[in-house]
């Protein structure tokens, strides 16, 4: 099994540190390249070449450019026995990675130029690629942009994952409801992947655990899997800023260890004799498949169980290939969970320790828990993975032996430390017994890892206090945050080509390698020049913006209102319904007084939700009703448009974030782990809309409050409206303005013909409000005002957005990968 540990030769190693070579014209010598690519790759000729062909070519041409500095990387990694980091996900949301790679490149202009010359668009080919589905929302998002920071300072890394075939889901709204439909991004293959059949590990389930008495008396635990799935890899290469190191992108594809029975298949069972290959092919098929039924839950336990052993035989088998000792991986080897999905990872790892290599346990323990360490992204217990006990005992036998001994270890730990009462044991315990008898995941990976982080400052209090309480008791230097960051290479450069061009030329380029940069932008923010600039690439991108609803969705919507953006997963804590609803009490208001100066604003929704979250696909069907109404009715004279976009990924993100002028982040206080759209909306200089949650928390105090529209209830004051009740009849029947919202719900206003339709939301509203909708509509309803008195004082609408990108800057990737690598990975940076 091969790690490109090819040595470069010198001039490739040259090339790649950007050393002298012989003066060749870039844009000729790609445009061979491409030539080169078209015809021997592609097997077309520039006369008959499509612009798919084009994009394979490009993206072949581009991906020699990557592999010199891939190799050089790798063999530098191995050449000097550095530490790696594992960046272990479920989710790899890369989206499209052309430009991407052709940025961090510094060629995306010599790439342009050389397809001019052929008579083709780099714009137009750039959306002939599909965006890559491997990931749902922020989880995967953070991830990709983790990797790309983790390749610019260079730093040893490999992501593992799943080389999902159909992702996700492709969402397609008819008649307002939400449909979903397999994501087909590898129809046509991907020509960033590399695939690896050499490397194929074997990953067990079920069977049963063989007890083996040894002759100095210990006893020898042998799993004996009843079925094996094969893993093989596939690698694509990360490239990290000024392509100066390439990180590995492993994703593994499931594949039964044999494809056929032919016995069966010669018998006539046609069908029966793929059942096996179907059942193991069935794990890399599609990113969180429903769990609300017993094989989907099972399906799930597997996929996270798959890909975590296949990664950890991956590392082991590297790590042995330079070192004798097994013992030494703590040393050279740092594993990141992103979330509880991995969690498993550290049972596994204990199982490698000591059933395969012989390491006692006290030993095995204690390498484990320096190796791991596990990001937290979520207070919501119901998100923290549980599985049921018999569902692990028949799966994985031995992992959940191992799972009942590290209990027991650490409840009797925990007694030795003076805690004895049931209750606490209880809930420091790995299994539920209170929920029919469930492993804690989050329990798991908090007392595996040595350290455990949440992702912006007021979640990582939260942690202390809510989900983790007792272990961060027991354990009170574990805990600490590492607020999460964004990729300013993708989601500035390439995102904002026009605004990237007017801060460099407004404060230079050493911006483009040190974000901390930005803040000289600040002493420009009331410079009308500027702002005219600022507002100049603001009309472009929304009318650009203006033109995708036109084509997508038929509704012609005005560049010159204000653009007021909602776009994320659809989840009732992220209270799309508030904003919905505060829409509704415009429109009403709009119809009712139609002589007032009114700002004419354009409502942008988009995300997805969970195939089986029936709330929240009512709540998108609700925007949908809403939209024909309001952008049907004559009397609103295009006042106020409301639109919907389907298929939220990381590409629509692109063509919407630079064109909004508000973000809505008006989560429920203390739900939001963090948020990494707050961040790119402001990078971009949009004003944010939020509640005091997540990392809006760290945004209002880099930007300044008065650059920002905070709202409604604290973390603190949800929990104690909780505790009081969260029945809304009284709050309902307080405002006059929230119960005609509600009542237009209610009466069917948006659904002619069925006025039951939305009796689901409205009852939830009405009697069990946890999200605090109805407490906080009247505070969103003032906010939104303010927003509208602000938009009206062009000048200093714009120079609250200038400083909000000026002030942006510590929310860079760049400088959290940074605190990983100091403080928890222990392993050196390199900034640029």
């Amino acid at each position: 099994m091969t790690d490109l540990i090819e040595t470069p030769d010198a001039a490739t190693t040259d090339a790649a540190a950007g050393g002298s070579t012989p003066s060749i014209d870039p844009v000729a010598a790609f445009r061979s390249l491409i030539l080169d690519k078209l015809k021997f790759e592609v097997a077309k000729t520039v006369h008959t070449a499509s612009d798919r062909d084009w994009f394979i070519a490009t993206a072949l041409a581009t991906r020699d450019r990557v592999v010199d500095r891939w190799m050089a990387s790798t063999g530098d990694t191995y050449a000097r026995d550095r530490k790696r980091v594992y960046y272990l996900s479920l989710e790899f949301l890369i989206g499209r990675l052309l430009l991407d790679t052709l940025n961090n490149l510094e060629i995306v202009e010599v790439a342009r130029e050389a397809l001019s010359s052929f008579g083709v668009d780099l714009d137009r080919l750039r959306q002939v690629e599909p965006d890559a589905a491997l990931g749902n929302g922020g989880l995967g998002r953070l991830a990709a942009c983790f990797m790309e920071s983790m390749a610019t300072l260079s730093i040893a890394a490999h992501g593992y994952g799943i080389r999902y075939d159909h992702g996700l889901f492709r969402q397609r709204i008819k008649d307002g409801w939400q449909l979903e439909y397999p994501e087909d991004w590898l129809a046509f293959g991907t020509p960033w992947e590399f695939a690896r059949p050499e490397v194929d590990y074997s990953v067990g389930f079920g069977g049963h655990v063989d007890a083996i008495q040894k002759s100095d008396g210990t006893v020898e635990h042998v799993w004996r899997p009843a079925e094996t799935v094969e893993a093989v890899a596939y690698d694509t290469p990360i490239t990290g800023w000024h392509g100066k190191h390439v990180n590995t992108l492993r994703l593994w594809s499931a594949r039964a260890a044999d494809p056929i029975r032919l016995d069966a298949f010669n018998q006539g069972d046609h069908v029966g004799a793929l059942a096996a290959r179907v059942k193991a092919e069935a794990i890399s098929k599609v990113l969180y498949p429903s769990d609300a039924t017993p094989a989907g839950e099972e399906l799930r336990l597997r996929q996270e169980y798959f890909f975590v052993s296949a990664s950890l035989q991956d590392l082991i088998r590297r790590h042995l290939q330079g070192h004798d000792d097994i013992r030494s991986l703590a040393d050279k080897v740092a594993i990141q969970l992103n979330d509880t999905h991995p969690a498993i990872a550290v049972v596994e790892m204990m199982r490698q320790f000591v059933d395969l290599h012989e390491v006692e346990w006290a030993e095995a323990w204690e390498l484990t828990n320096r190796i791991f360490s596990y990001t937290n992204h979520t207070l919501l217990p119901e998100a923290l993975e549980t599985w049921p006990v018999p569902l692990m005992e028949r799966l994985l036998p031995r992992h959940m032996q191992i799972i009942y001994l590290i209990n027991a270890l650490n409840l009797d730990a925990v007694r030795k430390a003076g805690i004895t009462d049931g209750p606490a044991l209880s809930g420091l315990s790995l299994i539920d017994e209170g929920q029919g008898r469930r492993v804690r995941m989050g329990h798991l990976a908090f007392i595996g890892s040595h350290k455990v982080n949440g992702v912006s400052a007021l979640h990582s209090d939260l942690l202390k206090v809510t989900v983790f309480r007792d272990l961060h008791n027991l354990h009170p230097d574990r805990i600490c945050n590492k607020t999460n960051g964004i990729t300013f290479r993708r989601w500035l450069q390439q995102a904002n080509p026009g605004l990237t061009r007017a801060i460099v030329d407004t404060i230079g380029p050493r911006v483009l390698d040190d974000e901390r940069e930005l803040v000289k932008l600040a002493a420009h923010a009331g410079d009308a020049s500027l702002q005219g600039r600022f507002a100049e690439v603001r009309r472009s991108k929304k009318a650009a913006l203006s033109q995708l609803v036109l084509e997508r969705l038929g509704v012609k919507i005005d560049p010159e209102a204000l653009f007021d953006v909602h776009v994320k997963r659809i989840h009732e804590y992220k209270r799309q319904l508030l904003n919905i609803m505060e829409t509704i009490a415009v429109y009403e208001e709009i119809r009712s007084q139609p002589t007032r100066d009114w700002l004419p604003r354009v409502k942008i929704f988009a995300g997805k939700a969970a195939a089986s979250y029936h709330q929240a696909k009512l709540i998108i069907k609700l925007i949908n009703d809403v939209a024909k109404v309001v952008n049907s009715d004559p009397t609103v004279r295009g006042l106020l448009k409301v639109v919907f976009l389907p298929n939220y990924n990381v590409s629509l993100a692109e063509s919407i974030i630079p064109a909004a002028d508000l973000s809505e982040q008006i989560s429920t206080a203390g739900m939001e782990a963090s948020g990494t759209g707050n961040m790119k909306f402001a990078l971009n200089g949009a004003l944010t809309m939020g509640t005091l949650d997540g990392a809006n928390v760290e945004i209002r105090e880099h930007v300044g409050a008065e650059n920002i529209f905070i709202f409604g209830l604290t973390a603190d004051e949800v929990e104690a409206r909780r505790r009081q009740g969260i029945d809304a009849r009284a709050n309902i029947a307080a405002s006059s303005r929230l119960k005609e919202v509600v009542d237009a719900i209610a009466s069917g206003v948006f659904a002619p013909g069925e006025p039951d339709r939305f009796k689901g939301l409205t009852d939830a509203l009405t009697y069990h409000d946890y999200f605090m909708v109805t407490s906080d509509f009247d505070a969103y309803y003032a906010a939104q005002r303010s927003v509208y008195r602000l938009w009206r004082n062009k000048t200093a609408w714009w120079k609250a957005g200038i400083l909000n990108t000026a002030n942006m800057g510590w929310f860079s990737s760049d400088r959290t990968i940074s605190e990983y690598a100091e403080e928890i990975w222990n392993v050196p940076v390199a900034r640029l």
